[in-house]
Formats: structure tokens, sequence, C-alpha cells
């Protein structure tokens, strides 16, 4: 249905046909934080996605059309420069476009869909992937979908402010349906890994909680972890290259040299690199229930360690593991609020989350949000209508 009233409406608003394209969102199974400090990550698209109707006007005029928030927005291509809110989003793209003198025309875009806003779910990158995507079929820019989710990266980073790392553009745009991705973020190269859920379905619990804290302290991390790197290199003796050559054992060696969030940091981080490189041979092995506990360690290390947990996501963690049917359960995405993400049995998935979003409501007065998702294709072109 989103689709639909995408293209309706952009019929409405400018009377020409437009092109089509969905860009999902994306789940990380396990490996949070972690892309930024160059590690592993699992991530997968998702179902949930932003559409985008495109059509070039023959002008020098880009207009947009927000139909989530029903706001519009106009701006020639030669003055294109940071605003606020959405428009930073779709700004930031054209700005990455401008910057390498690509033959950007003008154009009318409508974009909205069905990922909610500050669940985890990255819409963001959707939003970026899904524009820049679109563009560049349009306009013939000739770009790789590696130079797509690395330019949406730096949009991101320079006109929202927001110092992400690479796996939510990446999955947005390379994801598989039925398989999760395993990215080595150094190197930029990845395999995939079949999704065979079995039994089990995929539910993220929505907490409709978005602590304030969040963009920045996800920049503080960031800054604590390039401290604590910069100190292992200068302190162990072979050769470290990036934290994917660091071990936990390294950091506990070196706890008096650092600060205290600074060791915390780090032992995270690397802890969570060994989890993800295991949880890849857990699934090659067919071994969910396996999977299941890295995930339930990854969100004690994220609580207590990396510190972006919050009380209305460590509930819904230590409800979980009180249900059989869950195998595996932890915050996803940057934290402070947001989802969990559940490995769930299919039969019991809607009584189990009733009760636990009931206990929920219960503690916090907040009616939590609940979506069983299921693996995507990366970006691509719909046929429109």
């Amino acid at each position: 249905m989103a689709s639909k009233h995408i293209i309706l409406k952009f019929a409405e608003r400018f009377g020409t046909t437009p092109r089509l394209f969905f860009s999902p969102g994306r789940i990380n199974l396990i490996g949070e934080h972690i892309d930024y400090n160059d590690g592993f990550v699992m991530p997968a698209a998702i179902d949930k996605g932003i559409w985008y109707a495109v059509a070039p006007n023959n002008s020098d005029t880009l207009n947009f059309f927000s139909f989530d928030e029903n706001e519009e927005y106009s701006v020639s291509r030669f003055e294109v420069r940071k605003n606020d809110g959405w428009r930073n989003y779709v700004l930031g793209v054209v700005d990455q476009v401008i910057q390498k003198n690509l033959p950007l025309q003008g154009f009318d875009c409508v974009f909205g869909g069905d990922i909610p806003i500050g669940a985890g779910l990255s819409s963001s990158a959707a939003v970026e992937c899904g524009l820049l995507f679109a563009l560049n079929e349009i306009f013939q820019f000739q770009l790789s979908r590696l130079d797509i989710a690395l330019m949406a990266q730096k949009a991101e980073h320079t006109f929202p402010g927001v110092q992400c790392g690479i796996m939510d553009m990446y999955a947005s745009l390379m994801g598989k349906r039925d398989h999760v991705i395993l990215l080595n973020c150094l190197k930029l190269e990845h395999k995939y890994f079949p999704l065979q859920l079995r039994e089990y379905t995929l539910v993220l619990i929505n907490t409709k909680v978005h602590h304030s804290l969040a963009s920045g302290e996800y920049n503080i991390r960031r800054q604590q972890c390039q401290e604590g790197y910069k100190i292992i290199q200068m302190n162990v003796e072979r050769n470290i290259s990036s934290w994917q050559d660091v071990h936990p054992q390294d950091v506990e060696q070196l706890k008096d040299k650092m600060e205290g969030k600074v060791y915390q940091r780090s032992l995270y981080v690397t802890q969570e690199i060994e989890r993800t490189q295991k949880a890849g041979q857990h699934l090659e092995n067919n071994q969910l229930e396996e999977f299941g506990k890295l995930m339930f360690e990854t969100h004690k290390g994220l609580s207590e360690l990396y510190e972006v947990s919050c009380p209305e996501l460590d509930f819904l963690v230590d409800k979980a593991k009180d249900h059989p049917s869950i195998i595996g359960s932890r915050v996803m995405g940057g934290g402070f609020g947001g989802c969990t993400i559940n490995f769930i049995k299919k039969q019991d998935w809607a009584e189990v989350t009733d009760q636990i979003t009931k206990a929920y409501k219960q503690q916090f007065n907040i009616d939590a949000e609940v979506y069983e998702v299921a693996t995507s294709d990366g970006t691509y072109e719909a046929v429109a209508g």
C-alpha cells in the first residue's frame, strides 16, 4: 500500500509519470557499534523501508515532498546547503552528488514508507540510499552500489552530522532475501550466510522511547574507542593495524593505562568482534540456539560496558529471558531507546509478545510496538503501478 500512496501523491503534485524505487531498512543480528570500529557486523535488509517516486523535471529545481511528514521543500540545485530535520538527509545526498561533479539536473520527488522512525532500523540510511540509487539510475551517474553506500555515509556525516559507520548503508544496498551479510567493515568485503529460521521468526519490540542523549553519546563512544585503540597500538608489541588485530586479553592487560570508560568501550569492541565471527560459524552449522546465546551476551555488553541501553530496553530483554520460546534477544541499533531484536518460536510469538508488552505497559505506561520482519533484497527499482 505504501508504494501506491507514493505514486498517487506524485501524480497529484506533479502530474508526470515517475520511476519507483524501494530502499529497505535493516536489522543487525549481531556486531553492534562495531562498523565504525572496523570490525565485523551481521546485518540484513528487511521488508520495511522507504519508497521513492522520482522524475526529472527539465529545470534546475529540486522538489521534495515527504509523505510521512506531509511537508514539501524546493531548492535550486545551485543553492543546496544545510537545513534541518528530514531535509538534511536528502540535501546531504544531493550535496555529495554536487561534490563529485555528477550530471545532476532538476527533479521531482515524493518519498515515504513503513519503516518506524527512531526504532533502530536505519530509516536515515534507507532515505539516503534510496534517493542516491534513484538519481544514479535516472541521470546515469554510473555509480556502483559500494560507491552509493560510501556517498550516503558521507552525506550523513556532513549534513545531519552523525558520524555513523558503513553498516546501515551497506546492508540497505547489498541485502539478499533469506540471507544475512557478514561484513568486514575494514576491507568492505562481505559474504552471505543463509538465514534458516526453521521454527523461529524475527520479531522487533519497539520501546517507543528515544532518549535525547543518542546522537551526542554516539559520537562520544566513537572518540572513546579511538582513544583506546591508540593506547593499544602504543603498548602492544606486535603489529596492530585495526581492532580486528586486538583481543580482549590485550585490553585487560592495559586496563591500568586506560580511563575507566575507555577501558569498558575497548573491552566491549574486542569481545563483540569475536562474538560476531562465532555467530557466522553458528549460522553455517545451523545452530540458531547457540546464535541466540551470543545475542544475550551482546546485550549484556551493550548495557554494562558500552552503556548504550536504557531501563526500557533492559526490561524487555530481561522479560525475554523468562520465555523459553525466545532463544535470543538484545538491543539493536544505536541504543538509548529503539528496538530489541528477538528470535521467537513462530507458533508462540504473538502470545509471548503480548505478555511482554503488557508487562512493559504496566512498568513504564508505554504501549510498545511489535513488528515481525522478514529479510529483503537490497535497494531496487520497482514497477510503478
